[in-house]
């Protein structure tokens, strides 16, 4: 069993990397921190998880996903939990004073909660999370060319939703 250390060392490094992941999935900030505590208890009683895994991150990323994808699939159907939580008003970002810079926050986190699900994941990870594509296809468990796919038609919506505001804000000054 890995001992305390390894397991809050672990927790240390990666845990608010994790529940950034696992909140853009889930939108509930109850279901995340559950979820975490699960990958982590996981972690601590089966301590042939760890036995040679080279890229930790990616290895909890992928538990971290799995977890959510758990989570999903036993609240119903996969597209009637993807509509709950593209419908869902979730900010990502911390509140401002600044009410132009509130509203276009607010923008930014009502159009990622519009991407699907899967865009979604490989578009935090790689601009929140700072992985390569390779390290999202070893997470995600899908080929790199995939994630590179989704993160491209991510942006691109998130261009075509985010153009008129961009446009309003040049105006503006």
């Amino acid at each position: 069993m890995p001992g305390r250390q390894e397991i809050e060392r672990l927790y240390d490094a990666h845990a608010p990397a994790l529940f950034a992941f696992l909140m853009n999935l889930t939108r509930a900030e109850a279901d995340t921190r559950d979820l975490l505590q699960e990958l982590f208890i996981k972690l601590a009683l089966d301590p042939q998880l760890l036995a040679g895994v080279r890229e930790e991150r990616a290895f909890l990323i992928r538990l971290a996903h799995n977890a959510a994808i758990d989570l999903m699939r036993r609240r119903g159907t996969r597209e009637r939990t993807k509509e709950n939580f593209a419908a869902e008003r979730l900010s990502l970002f911390a509140s401002t004073s600044d009410p132009d810079e509130q509203i276009y926050r607010d923008e930014v986190a009502t159009a990622l909660g519009e991407l699907p699900a899967e865009q979604r994941a490989v578009v935090h990870l790689k601009l929140w999370g700072g992985l390569t594509f390779e390290e999202i296809a070893v997470a995600l468990v899908i080929p790199p060319n995939t994630a590179a796919s989704r993160y491209r038609y991510g942006l691109d919506k998130l261009r075509d939703r985010l153009r008129p505001l961009y446009e309003e804000m040049k105006k503006a000054e």
